[in-house]
């Protein structure tokens, strides 16, 4: 088979996209990575730890980083951008944007570049709770493990300084972007989802007090590698928190927002009440929900051993309003309690709005036969071959469902190559 016919594209570098990738590549297919952010990983590498096992996913994408790096049919280009996908079946060209890095593979990982920095920007993997280095590396399990300059909040002057701190040479502030054409037999459609803006949701107040926050801030918080190194503060004042709020459907099942259920919210959130309790053993969770969702026996049972905690009340009712005490700063709750039969208002030092995950693919340039529907989600017919959606590009799932259909589009891409050869 030629090389054209035999290569697989994976566009994205997550979970899903790696054991796509992984999978393919020890069946014996090359494979090459896109990855539009500047590291592997995704989603994944921002967690702090996996439902139902609470195990942190440091292992898992270690274990994937390993695979990547020890196979040669594997290859990876980061900080790409995929401008136009033509030809069919066996034989696609792909035209790929390569944005520069301005590190180069002299890179040791010093981080000299990063003590010399003077720019301070708000940091993305952390959610914006803290700041990093316009040169910087995001963690310690950063793959690839090389710097790379964010030139857009540099400073006039204050690259050279990067430039002179490097004494291996690696800094190199004249890259440019480059464009190259891939070929590929099959490609599969990895790119992920990102958490629904809780800006647009009037009612719940994000962005009024720094003590309300999202799902995803909220794992950030709790991560070792994150911006209190673990230790579940209130962000305001950095007060240990006794009462915290967890509020359901943010965003979700609203035909205002996602008119969809993204299907991991609820587990989501049962994790991160196990957060709280074991740093506090006296601390009070409290969770509104419309619907409680935890299919299978082992989420289930999951969902069992929190529900037990005598610590953790669970409501069952839309909130209304979520605001801050002009007085304290403390936290207000107001929400109907249908079980109960009435209202009910709940005053805590913090509340998490577990928002909705919403897939990117819609962002990318696809064929005009990749159809996405009214939920953002990539939508290919029965009778399309070379083309698959993977992971959330297709539904909003967890990390296992992302793996089984992740090991599920390897197959098909194989099978599309192989009936080629």
């Amino acid at each position: 088979m030629s090389e054209q016919e035999t290569n697989i594209l994976v566009i994205g570098g997550g979970i899903s996209g790696l054991t796509t990738a992984t999978e393919a590549a020890e069946a014996g297919y090359t494979v090459t990575i896109l990855e539009k952010e500047p590291f592997l990983g995704g989603r994944v590498s921002r967690m702090n730890k996996y439902f139902p096992k609470l195990c942190p996913p440091s292992c898992g994408l270690e274990i994937n980083y390993r695979r990547v790096k020890l196979n040669d049919r594997i290859s990876f280009l980061t900080l790409t951008e995929v401008e136009k996908i033509s030809g069919q079946a066996g034989s696609y060209e792909v035209d790929v944007k390569l944005n520069p890095r301005y590190v180069n593979e002299k890179c040791t990982g010093c981080n000299a570049c990063v003590e010399a920095c003077p720019v301070e920007v708000p940091n993305d993997f952390n959610a914006g709770l803290d700041k990093r280095k316009a040169a910087y590396v995001r963690s310690e399990q950063s793959f690839p493990f090389q710097y790379v300059i964010d030139k857009a909040a540099c400073k006039s002057d204050c690259g050279a300084k990067c430039r002179e701190a490097c004494k291996y040479g690696a800094v190199d502030l004249e890259m440019q972007a480059e464009t190259v054409k891939i070929k590929a037999g099959a490609i599969a459609l990895a790119t992920g989802w990102k958490p629904y803006d809780a800006k647009k949701i009037d009612n719940l107040g994000f962005g009024t007090s720094p003590d309300i926050i999202t799902n995803v801030m909220m794992e950030r918080i709790s991560s070792g590698n994150g911006p209190t190194q673990g230790k579940i503060t209130r962000p305001s004042d950095g007060k240990e928190v006794k009462k915290v709020a967890f509020v359901q459907c943010a965003g979700s099942r609203d035909e205002n927002h996602l008119a969809y259920c993204s299907a991991v919210c609820c587990l989501a959130t049962l994790k991160q009440i196990t957060y709280v309790r074991e740093q506090y053993p006296d601390a009070e969770a409290y969770m509104f929900y419309i619907d409680i969702r935890t299919p299978g026996t082992a989420y289930e049972r999951f969902f069992n051993n929190v529900k037990d905690d005598e610590n953790v009340k669970l409501i069952k009712g839309k909130v209304a309003k979520v605001s801050a005490d002009p007085a304290t700063g403390d936290i207000i709750v107001e929400a109907e309690d249908i079980l109960a039969g009435g209202k009910i208002k709940v005053q805590v030092d913090m509340c998490v709005l577990a928002t909705g995950m919403q897939p990117t693919v819609s962002e990318m340039k696809l064929p005009s036969d990749i159809k996405i529907n009214e939920n953002g989600f990539a939508v290919i017919g029965k009778d399309r071959k070379g083309i698959y959606a993977v992971g959330c590009a297709k539904d909003p799932v967890d990390v296992a469902k992302s793996v089984q259909s992740a090991t599920g589009a390897a197959l098909k891409a194989i099978q599309t190559v192989g009936r080629l050869s």
